[in-house]
């Protein structure tokens, strides 16, 4: 009933249009159908449902960064991510400076190639944190030689390794890092006009701070575009089994081996004493032959015994056992 006018309404309505206060062609239907303009060089093949699901993955991928990279680089590594968005690859290449750490990535088994983009300053502060230093960027900016790429080349490979996991609910990928290019126009590996996917993250390496970009191209993507919406992602992931893992740890565990010792006695003697001992001599323990014998596990003392024998060999006998309370 919203579209029906009241009498009041009316009386208005028409003292307006009497008066000129209101023209009619102005309340006319207007029938023309709206024209959305449509940019054939940005294509929008990247929803915010696709961006979405990417910052979600990478998220993911973030995590595994923040625990992984600390057992190389020794030095707390914190990692965020940043924002997502879709662009050309000119858009994105333009942007880059020289000298600039571009891993090619092969995205296996979808079709061509993603780059994975790292600040200058956290290479220069990974070459110094993998030879001893205290992981500080140079001050002055210049190429890397050919050993410093080889130690970030080293770094990268773990880095992409690490992308199997996170994608693991779209598709399973065998992701392998090809080469380190430190000149963006070596890194041409789609047409300038095709549409690329960024995610931006932030990594941080004890005090230097820096971004990582992860440049995913449409082409590759496109075979599992409709797979990157968070329904497909949450409905593909699989609950963690914790019995399973409890019973891995388990039977870890079980098979560790411990030190176990029976002690005798103990004694004191003098240096002197010790010092002239020789064969046949006895020593005099505070333990009677019939006491308990103290056992230990590792340091820990955990069971009481009799001494005894087992065929030809020296055994004991279990007798009791030292609770945590006791």
């Amino acid at each position: 009933m919203g579209d029906v006018l009241s009498q009041n309404e009316i009386d208005s309505l028409l003292a307006a249009l009497s008066t000129g206060e209101l023209d009619v062609e102005e309340i006319k239907d207007n029938n023309e159908k709206q024209v959305k303009n449509y940019d054939f060089a940005r294509p929008s093949k990247f929803s915010k449902e696709h961006l979405r699901t990417l910052e979600i993955i990478f998220e993911h991928y973030g995590r595994l960064l923040s625990t992984n990279l600390p057992v190389y680089l020794r030095k707390n590594v914190q990692v965020e991510v940043m924002n997502s968005e879709a662009v050309t690859y000119s858009e994105f290449s333009n942007a880059l400076s020289n000298p600039v750490l571009l891993g090619i990535v092969n995205f296996a088994p979808l079709q061509g190639n993603i780059i994975v983009e790292m600040a200058s300053n956290l290479g220069y502060a990974i070459v110094d944190r993998m030879l001893g230093g205290r992981g500080d960027p140079m001050d002055k900016v210049r190429e890397f030689s050919e050993i410093e790429l080889l130690i970030i080349e080293r770094i990268m490979i773990v880095c992409v390794n690490l992308l199997k996991e996170p994608w693991e609910n779209v598709v399973d990928i065998h992701p392998r890092l090809e080469r380190i290019e430190t000149n963006s126009q070596y890194a041409q590996i789609i047409s300038p006009s095709e549409m690329i996917a960024i995610v931006t993250i932030n990594l941080k390496i004890g005090d230097v701070e820096g971004l990582m970009n992860i440049c995913l191209p449409f082409i590759t993507l496109e075979d599992v575009i409709d797979k990157l919406n968070t329904k497909y992602w949450y409905s593909n992931m699989q609950d963690q089994d914790d019995k399973d893992y409890t019973e891995a740890i388990e039977s870890l565990i079980q098979r560790a081996q411990l030190p176990v010792k029976a002690v005798l006695g103990n004694s004191k003697i003098s240096v002197s004493d010790f010092a002239m001992l020789q064969r046949g001599d006895i020593i005099r323990l505070d333990r009677k032959v019939d006491d308990e014998l103290d056992i230990y596990v590792g340091n820990i003392r955990k069971f009481t015994a009799l001494p005894g024998s087992s065929g030809d060999n020296y055994a004991v006998r279990i007798t009791s056992v030292i609770r945590e309370e006791q």
